[in-house]
C-alpha cells in the first residue's frame, strides 16, 4: 500500500489529490484546491506551502507526483507558476516525501490515452478510474491525474527494474 499525492501547481489555485495504491488498483482518498486569495506573491507562496504541509501531515503520503512547468506564453505567468511549484516541492521534501515530476502531456496520456486531452476529459476519466461520485474541480482532477500517472508509471518502472536485476543475476 502506497499513499500518493498529486500536485497541480498554480499561484492562485493549487490542486491536490491523494490516492492509495494497492497492487494494481488506485483508490480515492481526498482532493481539493488551495486558494491563495491575495495579490501578494510572498503570501501566496506561504499559503501554498502551509496548505500542503497540513495535507501532508494529515494523509502521510510517501510519494508525490508534481506537474512540470510548461512553457507559458507570458514570462511573468511562467515565473509565478515556477515559484508556486517551488513552494509545493519544498513542502513535500521538507516532509520527506519522494517527488516525481511529469509533464502535462505525460499525465494526460496516462489517464486519458491522449496527451492533448481537454480538462473536461481528464475530469471525466479521473472520476471513472477512481469511482468518485462527483466530478472534481479541474485543478483537483489534474492533481489526481498526476497521482494516477505516477501510480501507473512507478509500477512499470518497478517491473523494468525487477527484470533488469534478474538478467544481471
Amino acid at each position: 500500500m502506497t499513499i500518493i499525492i498529486g500536485i497541480d501547481p498554480g499561484s492562485r489555485l493549487t490542486g491536490y489529490g491523494v490516492i492509495e495504491k494497492k497492487g494494481n488498483k488506485c483508490f480515492f482518498i481526498d482532493a481539493g484546491t488551495i486558494r491563495t486569495e491575495t495579490d501578494e506573491m510572498p503570501i501566496r507562496l506561504k499559503r501554498i506551502y502551509e496548505g500542503l504541509a497540513r495535507i501532508i501531515d494529515f494523509h502521510q503520503p510517501t510519494e508525490a507526483a508534481v506537474e512540470k512547468v510548461f512553457l507559458a506564453h507570458n514570462v511573468d505567468t511562467a515565473l509565478k507558476l515556477g515559484q508556486a511549484r517551488g513552494a509545493a516541492v519544498t513542502a513535500l521534501v521538507t516532509h520527506d516525501v519522494s517527488v516525481f515530476e511529469y509533464t502535462a502531456r505525460q499525465i494526460k496520456q496516462s489517464v486519458v490515452g491522449f496527451g492533448a486531452a481537454e480538462k473536461a476529459q481528464v475530469q471525466q476519466m479521473v472520476t471513472r478510474l477512481l469511482n468518485i461520485p462527483v466530478i472534481p474541480q479541474a485543478d483537483a482532477a489534474d492533481a489526481l491525474a498526476a497521482a494516477i500517472c505516477h501510480a501507473h508509471t512507478s509500477q512499470t518502472l518497478l517491473k523494468l527494474n525487477t527484470v533488469a536485476l534478474r538478467k544481471r543475476g
